[in-house]
């Protein structure tokens, strides 16, 4: 069920950070309470591969985020522990040492599945154990979710465990809800900051689409 226009979940998960404090975070609240926007980003698992290149690629643009009022939070299924032997460990040993903001641990899985992100092929129930038996790795796939200072989602995507997110184009989604919010207009096709956007009706699309030519 797409979330976009739609209140981000208000819910409680625990958290890491490098400094070892373990703790919750409540997404909805960030955004809320703080008025700042989130930018949350879901990977499949600590200690892989494409996992340690996104998240040194966010902490890279830290300071592009926080230029915006954004908050970057990173969540995976993992608990804290791992995450923290993750942030512990050095870049050149596959490791995110140097990755400053909070990974959630949805160990539980209670926020993932409302998102529906967890990559399950097939649930099956046990009569005989009562159980349901799930086929598929129940991790995240690369889901990613921009939520506005009112805890609205703005934006939501899901990528499959082989595709890396780019980076600059959460900072163009986050330019470009920033001039909708700012300005009254919006965003054409491949904006960016400091190109012209249009006003919302069929005059300001023929004018902008007249100077393309």
């Amino acid at each position: 069920m797409a979330l976009v226009g739609k209140k981000f979940p208000n819910l409680n998960v625990n958290a890491m950070n490098d400094l070892g404090d373990t703790f919750q975070v409540n997404v909805l609240e960030e955004a809320v309470n703080n008025k700042k926007k989130v930018l949350l980003f879901w990977y499949p698992k600590d200690f892989t591969f494409v996992c340690p290149t996104e998240l040194h690629a966010f902490q890279a643009a830290l300071g592009e985020f926080e230029k915006r009022n954004t908050i970057v939070i990173g969540a995976s299924c993992d608990t804290p522990e791992v995450h923290f032997a993750w942030l512990s460990t050095a870049k050149d040993n596959g490791g995110i040492e140097g990755v400053t903001y909070p990974l959630l641990a949805d160990s539980n899985r209670n926020l993932s599945s409302i998102l529906g992100i967890l990559d399950i092929t097939k649930e099956t129930y046990d009569e005989e154990t009562g159980t349901v038996q799930v086929e598929g790795d129940n991790v995240t796939y690369r889901a990613t979710y921009l939520i506005d200072e009112d805890g609205l989602v703005q934006h939501e995507s899901i990528n499959n465990m082989p595709l890396g997110r780019n980076v600059n184009e959460y900072l163009r989604l986050i330019d470009a809800l920033t001039h909708v919010q700012e300005k009254g207009e919006v965003c054409p096709a491949n904006w960016e900051e400091g190109k012209q956007a249009m006003q919302a009706n069929a005059k300001g699309t023929a004018e902008y689409l007249a100077q393309l030519n």
